[in-house]
């Protein structure tokens, strides 16, 4: 150990010296290569947040010698930097193959310093006791908000991989931007045009990018706009929170005001994105007489009051025909090609909105000749330039065809409209509604590939996180669904045809205590909707009218509140099969009414988000059909001690529980042990749970067990040698286990382990190992993969895959 000591010491003096000349460097050529300068600034930027906890990181003695050979690759790789760094100065403009080389050396050392303090980090906080460890998350919190703030802030999104006729635009607008006497510029265009993706492109720009640096505030304001809303999200984005919850408009703009002083002197730049008709005077309640301080704001109306305005334009003939083809992949020669006049009417019809284009040639992207013919007979209507949104719908609705055989993918699409605008959309919500709605398969893979086929027609986007092979078939609690807000409009638009009794969807949005006319007319109102989805917002308090939904199968809420009280015509729903709650606010709401549950008989799901479980301690219910409950974000404490019944009465034949985001969590509640139907367990991101209850060898029919990113989880229970069904164990990213159970060979089904990202995992694996004779898959690191070597030998159809090095924050400490 003295040894290890000494050569840790050593390796500690030579990184923070590494790192010293390094970060002197930068500092000293920042200012002279002007080619070099956004990159260079980004990598000083990254070095001088983290140069403060440098000290630290080279006490981490022991833990650098264990990475001796990571600590001293970077250690070169630092010594390369800096003569690198000295070679930008004697780079000439016109060596243009050089300097693209150049920059994407110093990006990847930029990242590889961040990576390895990252996973350095994550080592010495499980290899010490509590004092150490809190000292360490202090660190682990300052690499958080180097990684987050790096660059382009996290809540710009990246503009999409393609995009045409815009480099112009972008020029002219960054441009207007930086003139000195503008502070308040508007960016204007119909829906549709590209004003959120010129806004991220402008993000991406080096010169932007050079200026700004990590100030550049991003907001989306949406239809129906709240400064409180508005400014929590930019505190929350920014690391600064209040003492206190905001309660009124003037506490938020003072807030705002604090954060912009703590920005400034340095250059800020607001971007107010997607602010509507009614809402104009809302930007000049965020100017500030601070120096270089900027608002940009975009809007489908051209607001008069604005002095400064940019007005976005259609793209021409030229680019709209290039759009037009790689929506519609012409250009990969297995679709079939109309005829170039065909072509360019069909472009014309479309008045050169870049939505349009794309949705357009994303339905007929691979489809036979007859259906372009068909279609071209029905859009034969020449030029269409779109004066209002009503026209714009019109004209999007001629892309929602399709074949018999995928009807549903056109209900899926309409779906989408359940949830709130700007808002992510949870993979997994979607898997549950639609494996009750239309009969889709448990695990999601025909839903993913609906989800698919609405991105590849540009009806919406499908971001889905990186997958092992594990993983592909089978987990998507971390994908989303992000929809442009003119394809939710028209996907509430095609659910809005029928009269409101009649819709087979229903679709409800409440601004403030306002109720739909047709809901307040009448005290019985009887709908036929399978679907129906509720979404209020934080000024909501009004109390309910009744519904009649005996047909409803899908319950979508969705609010802002810290209360939130459950409609009491959900007692007489039936056939409610699916019951999704979204909390969308910043803080854990409690959920009243919760006992009106226990009179559906047909109630298979539930996801619950935001919600604190504790306040359903009281309420809790049998809930005999119940068969999947998801919890997310979710403060969950001791909710399930002391309940009115026991967890094993009220989900007597529960199969599948995912827990993900609840950082309260410390111990799995022995109560869940009880529950023997459950096939599957998913506890994912809860940094806090240390320990499985013994009893969990009590789960005999339990199939799959995935315990990813639960990063002070130490060991799994020896009593897990009774799962003898099980035949998936995920323990990726827990940072803390030391070593396998000692009886894993026991596990006789299992067929996939994932043990990816456990650092502590170095000990040779216990000799039962040899015995688990059905294992045909093991996702690790390297370093673990050559523990698995000689077992190959024994176990012969075993695949040993090397997982991908990723920077993924899912481990650190919410």
């Amino acid at each position: 150990m003295a040894a290890a000591f000494v050569g840790g010491a050593a390796l500690g003096a030579a990184f923070g010296e590494g790192f010293a000349v390094l970060h002197d460097t930068v500092k000293d050529v920042v200012s002279k290569a002007r080619m070099f300068k956004p990159i260079l600034k980004r990598l000083g930027s990254t070095l001088n947040h983290l140069a403060p906890m440098v000290g630290e990181i080279t006490q981490l003695g022991e833990q650098l010698d264990l990475r001796k050979v990571e600590t001293e690759n970077l250690i070169k790789n630092m010594k390369k930097g800096e003569k690198l760094v000295r070679k930008c100065l004697k780079m000439r403009w016109w060596n243009y193959c050089f300097k693209v080389y150049y920059s994407s050396k110093l990006e990847e050392l930029d990242k590889e310093i961040v990576r390895f303090c990252q996973v350095d980090l994550q080592v010495h906080s499980t290899r010490n006791g509590l004092r150490t460890l809190v000292n360490v998350n202090l660190i682990l919190k300052k690499v958080d908000s180097v990684v987050d703030r790096k660059g382009v802030p996290c809540t710009v999104r990246d503009p999409p991989d393609f995009t045409v006729g815009l480099d112009m635009p972008m020029k002219e607008l960054k441009t207007l931007l930086l003139k000195e006497e503008v502070q308040l510029l508007l960016l204007t265009a119909p829906g549709g045009c590209g004003k959120t993706t010129l806004v991220q492109m402008l993000c991406q720009d080096d010169q932007i990018r050079g200026m700004f640096e990590d100030n550049v505030l991003f907001v989306n304001v949406s239809k129906t706009p709240n400064v409180k809303v508005i400014v929590q999200k930019l505190l929350n984005d920014n690391d600064m929170q209040p003492n206190f919850q905001i309660q009124s408009d003037e506490d938020a703009i003072d807030q705002l005001s604090q954060l912009l002083n703590h920005l400034s002197p340095n250059p800020i730049l607001l971007i107010l994105d997607d602010v509507w008709l009614g809402s104009e005077s809302l930007p000049e309640m965020f100017k500030f007489n601070l120096p270089n301080y900027k608002i940009l704001v975009t809007s489908r109306t051209a607001f008069p009051r604005f002095k400064f305005t940019y007005h976005l334009k259609p793209l021409d003939d030229v680019d709209a025909m290039t759009l037009f083809r790689h929506s519609a992949s012409l250009h990969d020669g297995s679709s079939y090609v109309p005829a170039e006049e065909d072509v360019k009417k069909i472009v014309r019809g479309c008045g050169g909105f870049p939505l349009v284009i794309k949705v357009i040639g994303g339905s007929l992207c691979g489809q036979h000749a007859v259906v372009w013919h068909s279609r071209l007979m029905k859009w034969s209507d020449g030029q269409f330039y779109f004066s209002s949104d009503t026209e714009l719908l019109a004209h999007l609705q001629k892309s929602l065809e399709f074949s018999d055989d995928k009807v549903i993918i056109k209900e899926c699409f309409m779906d989408l409209g359940s949830f709130p605008e700007d808002q992510r959309i949870s993979a997994a919500a979607l898997i549950d509604m639609w494996a009750e709605l239309y009969e889709l398969d448990e695990d999601g893979i025909q839903a993913i590939a609906n989800l698919q086929e609405l991105t590849i027609r540009n009806l919406a986007s499908l971001v889905m996180a990186r997958k092992d092979a594990s993983e592909v078939k089978s987990y998507y609690n971390e994908d989303f669904v992000t929809q442009h807000d003119i394809l939710r409009e028209l996907a509430m638009h095609q659910s809005s045809q029928e009269s409101v009794g009649q819709r087979p969807r229903l679709i409800i949005n409440i601004s403030g205590n306002n109720l739909p006319k047709w809901w307040t007319e009448q005290k019985q109102q009887l709908i036929n909707a399978r679907l129906l989805s509720i979404s209020t917002d934080e000024l909501f308090s009004s109390s309910w009218c009744n519904i009649q939904g005996s047909k409803v199968e899908v319950l979508v809420l969705n609010f802002h509140s810290k209360t939130y009280n459950l409609p009491e015509f959900v007692e007489k729903m039936d056939k409610l099969k699916v019951l999704i709650i979204n909390n969308y606010g910043f803080f854990l709401s409690k959920i009243c009414n919760f006992q009106l549950l226990g009179s559906l008989p047909n109630l298979k799901r539930i996801r619950l988000e935001k919600v604190s479980i504790s306040s359903l301690r009281k309420t809790l219910v049998p809930l005999k059909s119940l068969k999947k409950i998801s919890l997310f974000m979710c403060n969950i404490g001791k909710a399930f001690e002391n309940c009115t019944i026991q967890v094993s009465d009220a989900f007597s034949n529960l199969t599948e529980i995912n827990i993900d985001y609840c950082n309260d969590l410390e111990e799995l509640p022995i109560g869940l042990c009880d529950i023997v139907h459950l096939k599957k367990i998913s506890i994912t991101n809860c940094h806090k749970l240390y320990a499985l209850p013994e009893e969990i060898g009590k789960l005999v029919n339990l199939e799959v067990l995935r315990l990813r990113s639960c990063t002070d989880l130490s060991e799994l229970p020896d009593s897990i040698r009774s799962l003898h069904k099980l035949s998936i164990l995920d323990i990726s990213d827990c940072l803390s286990i030391m070593k396998l159970p000692k009886h894993i060979g026991e596990l006789c089904n299992l067929k996939e382990l994932n043990m990816k990202g456990c650092l502590r995992l170095r000990t040779q694996f216990p000799e039962s190992i040899m015995d688990l004779e059905q294992l045909k898959l093991v996702v690790c690191d390297e370093e673990r993969a050559r523990l698995w070597e000689p077992i190959k030998e024994f176990l012969t159809e075993l695949k040993v895959e090397v997982a991908e090095k990723d920077i993924n924050l899912n481990w650190l400490p919410k």
